[in-house]
């Protein structure tokens, strides 16, 4: 008779939401600047300003604090056109994330520097590097840029991190004890980005392989990678 053969739990790549509200931001010192800035808006030093940081710092979460707290609409750096710049100025106050060297129109942003100042409305740029470090070709949007104020966030000292890979953990509904936490912390590069690649892992292979999320579990999946 042949043996059983017992099917094998797949794994479905579901979404999670992942919670952008301001009381669920995690400061420390890494980022308090960063919230400083969103906090005493609309007193910003410029009308325009520059959040800088690493992968997963936190810069999306702040813009969107200040986009609910400013009324703002949002876009990303290569979306924007032209012609577009018009209605995202709309309400006054603007986000424009992830502008990065060769991934977004230079007239485009030229443009709507220039509106934003006729119009005094009040743009938060977003990005992994200050605007000094990028490869600008139009001569007077490079200098616009390099006078925009910048604040720069930094990759999180260790109780932030901790309580990042327990929001990780939070935000996918996973129940993990002080051990897990302990052991992802002296082990995982020390960014958010590896903190949230990390526990999506764990929730992934916890799932697939039908069990609870343990440091033995953790322990298996970074020895594997």
């Amino acid at each position: 008779m042949a043996g059983r053969v017992h099917p094998r739990q797949l794994a479905f790549a579901l979404p999670h939401a992942e919670s952008l509200s301001r009381d669920n931001f995690l400061e420390g010192p890494a980022n308090a600047a960063g919230l400083g800035l969103i906090d005493s808006w609309p007193e910003w030093p410029n009308r325009i300003m520059w959040l800088a940081g690493p992968e997963g710092s936190g810069k999306s979460h702040l813009a969107a604090i200040w986009t609910e707290e400013a009324g703002a609409r949002s876009t990303t750096a290569n979306a924007l056109t032209a012609a577009a710049v018009p209605g995202a100025l709309a309400t006054g106050a603007l986000v424009v994330e992830d502008l990065k060297a060769g991934d977004f129109d230079e007239r485009a942003l030229f443009h709507l520097m220039n509106l934003a100042r006729e119009d005094g409305a009040y743009v938060l740029f977003t990005g992994r590097e200050a605007p000094a470090a990028l490869q600008i070709e139009l001569r007077d949007l490079r200098s616009r840029l390099r006078a925009v104020p910048v604040v720069a966030l930094l990759p999180p000292d260790d109780q932030l991190f901790r309580g990042l890979i327990v929001k990780f953990c939070a935000d996918r509904q996973l129940n993990v004890d002080e051990s897990v936490v302990g052991y992802l912390a002296t082990r995982l590069e020390r960014s958010s980005a590896a903190a949230r690649r990390a526990v999506e892992l764990l929730d992934s292979e916890a799932l697939r392989l039908g069990r609870p999320v343990t440091r033995a579990l953790a322990a298996e999946l970074l020895r594997d990678t």
